[in-house]
C-alpha cells in the first residue's frame, strides 16, 4: 500500500499528535514502513518515508528522544577534529547538513561563534600549533563552513578575554574565531515527528515497545508485536508493515536479537558526559573549544544565555554498562571541571554544578581485521545502513548533525526493497519543519520577540501562539514553573495535549530542559508540574504525588552518582 501525500503546510491548523488516536491507527492499519526507535534517526526516517508518500508508523519503547537524542552536545557542526582524522567527506557532509538545518528549522537551530584559545609561553604560541589550527580552519571554511556567512579569523588576546574573562592570561596568547550552530536536540526530534504526523499522516507513539517480530512462511519480518507500556494489562497488539526499520541507536543489537540467533555485534558504545554550571562561575558570551591538559582531547564550553548557565562537555570513553541507564560519575565531573580550570582562573568545584547528563554514542565497531583504536574518539562518526537476513533494514552510527542524510539513505534502501513503489524522491533537503517561521529573501529570519516569554519563539516557532493561548483566562499559567528558568505552566499543558508527554520526567527532562539545566530547581518544580498534568491525564492525587516523587528519586540518584548533593523533597512547590 502506498498512501498519497496529504496537503502540506508549515503550521497545520489541527494537531494530529494525539497518543490515543495514533495508537488506534497503529493497531488498525497496515503500513509500508514501520520504524522502531523514536530518537533523532528514527524520527528522520519516519519523516523521509512519509513525505515520499509511504504510509509510515513509528514506535518508541520510552519517551521520544529519551536516549542519546536528548543527551548530545546540542551542536550542529562539521567537526573540525574529523579533519585531523582525514575524514574530509564526513566534514563536507556534516557542513552541508548543518546548512540545511539552519534553513529548514531556523527557530530551533541557530549559528554559534566558537573561540579556540591559543596558549603559549612568554606571550608566544608554538608556530606548529598556530599553523595547524589555521590550516584546519581554512580547510573547514573551504569544505563548507563558510556557508554560514562568515569565515574564521584570528583574534587578539584582548578579544579572546573579552569573550572569556577568566581565561588564564599568563599563558593566553591569541585565538581563532569560527562559526558552527547549536540546537535543542530533544525539541528537534519532536519537531521531526510532529511534521511527519501532522503534515504527512504518519502514526507514532511513545511508550510502545516492540516485544517480537511477525514473520511470513519464509521467515521474513512482516511487522512487529507491540506492548503499550502505559496500559500494561492490555495484550500486545500487532503492527503489519511491508518494511521494518531498526533505528534504535545503541539498542540496535538488542532489537536485532529479536529476529536473529546471536547476531554479529555492530556497535561500540561510547559515553559522553556534560555538566552545567552558573555563567557567573565561568562567564562566556560565545562557545569555545578548550584543550584538556595531559590528554589528546578537547571539550566544548557552550553558553546558555537565556538561563545564565554554561555547560561543559563532552567526554568520550568506552562504555560496557547498562545501556538503559548511563550515568555521569564523580570522575566524569572532575574531568570536565579540571579541563575548564586548566585554562582559566575559575576554580570550579562539584558544588558549582547545577545539572548533569550522560548519553551513549552508537559508534560503529571496527571492521574485522582492522586496527582497533583504544580511544573511542578515534572511531569514525559515519553511519551505516544494511538489510539483515530477516529483511529488517538497520541504520546506525552517525551523529545528530547528519540525521537527515542517514534517513535518506535508509529510505532509499527501503524503497528499493519495496520495488520502487514510491515514485517520489527524497524531499527533506528543503522541507521546513513544523513551527518554522520561513525564510526571507536574504536567508534570515525575523529576530525573536522581546519580553518575558521570548524563549517560546526559539522552542516552538510559529506554534508559540498556541502555547500562550492555553493561558487565556488562567494568568497563573504564564508564571515560571521552576525558579530561575523561563519555562511556564502553559508549556506543561501544551506538552501533554500536543506533544505526548506522559510523565513528569517527559516535561522536565525533554519538553523543557529544566532537569539538565538546574536539577535541584526541577525537583522543586515536580509537584507543581504533576498537579498541572493530573487533570489532563486523569491522575488522582496519589498518582500525581507518585509521579513527582519518582522524578525526584531519579534525579537524586543521578546527582548522588555524580558526587553532587541532591534535593529530595518533591512535595515542595516553587512559587507559582
Amino acid at each position: 500500500m502506498v498512501a498519497g501525500s496529504p496537503s502540506r503546510s508549515n503550521a497545520p491548523v489541527r494537531s494530529a499528535f494525539s497518543r490515543s488516536a495514533n495508537l488506534e491507527a497503529l493497531a488498525a492499519g497496515a503500513f509500508d514502513v514501520l520504524v522502531i526507535g523514536g530518537g533523532i534517526t528514527g524520527a528522520g526516517v519516519a519523516l523521509d518515508a512519509a513525505s515520499r508518500g509511504l504510509s509510515t508508523a513509528l514506535v518508541e519503547k520510552a519517551d521520544f528522544a529519551s536516549g542519546t537524542s536528548s543527551k548530545s552536545s546540542k551542536l550542529v557542526h562539521g567537526g573540525i577534529r574529523y579533519l585531523q582524522q582525514r575524514e574530509f567527506r564526513l566534514v563536507y557532509e556534516n557542513l552541508a547538513e548543518r546548512q540545511r538545518l539552519l534553513e529548514n528549522a531556523p527557530h530551533l537551530v541557530s549559528p554559534l561563534p566558537f573561540l579556540i584559545p591559543l596558549f603559549g609561553q612568554s606571550g608566544v604560541v608554538a608556530k606548529t600549533v598556530a599553523r595547524s589550527y589555521s590550516s584546519a580552519l581554512w580547510l573547514y571554511d573551504l569544505t563548507g563552513g563558510i556557508r554560514i556567512g562568515k569565515k574564521h579569523k584570528r583574534v587578539s588576546r584582548t578579544e579572546a578575554v573579552g569573550h572569556f574573562p577568566l581565561l588564564d592570561t599568563d599563558r593566553l596568547v591569541a585565538g581563532f574565531l569560527y562559526y558552527d550552530a547549536r540546537a535543542d536536540d530533544a525539541r528537534l526530534t519532536l519537531s521531526l515527528l510532529r511534521t511527519a504526523v501532522d503534515g504527512y499522516g504518519a502514526a507514532a507513539a511513545n511508550y510502545a515497545e516492540v516485544v517480537g517480530f511477525l514473520r511470513d512462511d519464509n521467515g521474513t519480518v512482516t511487522g512487529a508485536e507491540v506492548r503499550d507500556l502505559e496500559n500494561p494489562r492490555a495484550a500486545p497488539f500487532e503492527i503489519r508493515a511491508r518494511s521494518v526499520v531498526n533505528a534504535t541507536g545503541v539498542w540496535t543489537d538488542r532489537v536485532r536479537a529479536l529476529g536473529q540467533t546471536d547476531p554479529t555485534s555492530s556497535l561500540r558504545p561510547a559515553k559522553g558526559v556534560h555538566v552545567t554550571v552558573p555563567a557567573s562561575r565561568f562567564p562566556a558570551d560565545i562557545a569555545a573549544v578548550i584543550p584538556v591538559r595531559k590528554d589528546r582531547r578537547s571539550i566544548f564550553v557552550v553558553p546558555w544565555p537565556e538561563v545564565d548557565l554554561v555547560y561543559l562537555g563532552t567526554t568520550d570513553t568506552d562504555y560496557e554498562g547498562d545501556i538503559d541507564n548511563p550515568q555521569c560519575t564523580g570522575e566524569d565531573v572532575d574531568y570536565l571541571l579540571a579541563a575548564a580550570n586548566g585554562v582559566s582562573s575559575a576554580e570550579l568545584t562539584r558544588q558549582d554544578v547545577t545539572g548533569v547528563w550522560a548519553g551513549l554514542r552508537p559508534l560503529l565497531s571496527s571492521k574485522p581485521g582492522a586496527r582497533v583504536s583504544k580511544r573511542t574518539a578515534d572511531l569514525s562518526r559515519r553511519h551505516r545502513v544494511w538489510t539483515d537476513p530477516d529483511g529488517v533494514v538497520t541504520v546506525t552510527g552517525g551523529k545528530l548533525t547528519t540525521y537527515r542524510k542517514m534517513a535518506q539513505d535508509t529510505v532509499d534502501l527501503v524503497v528499493k526493497g519495496l520495488g520502487g513503489q514510491s515514485k517520489r524522491r527524497c524531499i527533506t533537503k528543503e522541507l521546513q519543519l513544523e513551527g518554522s517561521p520561513g525564510l526571507q529573501k536574504n536567508g534570515k529570519v525575523d529576530p525573536p520577540e522581546s519580553g518575558a516569554h521570548a524563549h517560546l519563539r526559539h522552542r516552538y516557532g510559529t506554534l508559540a501562539a498556541k502555547v500562550l493561548a492555553l493561558a487565556e483566562g488562567r494568568p497563573e499559567l504564564l508564571e515560571p514553573i521552576a525558579t530561575g528558568l523561563p519555562y511556564i505552566g502553559a508549556e506543561v499543558l501544551y506538552a501533554v495535549r500536543e506533544e505526548m508527554a506522559r510523565h513528569v520526567t517527559d516535561v522536565l527532562s525533554r519538553r523543557t530542559r529544566a532537569r539538565i539545566q538546574d536539577a535541584r530547581a526541577s525537583v522543586r518544580a515536580a509537584g507543581a508540574v504533576a498537579d498541572l498534568m493530573a487533570p489532563e491525564l486523569g491522575w488522582d492525587e496519589v498518582r500525581a504525588r507518585a509521579e513527582a516523587e519518582a522524578f525526584a528519586a531519579d534525579v537524586a540518584t543521578e546527582l548522588e552518582v555524580a558526587g553532587i548533593a541532591a534535593v529530595h523533597d518533591a512535595s515542595r512547590h516553587d512559587a507559582r
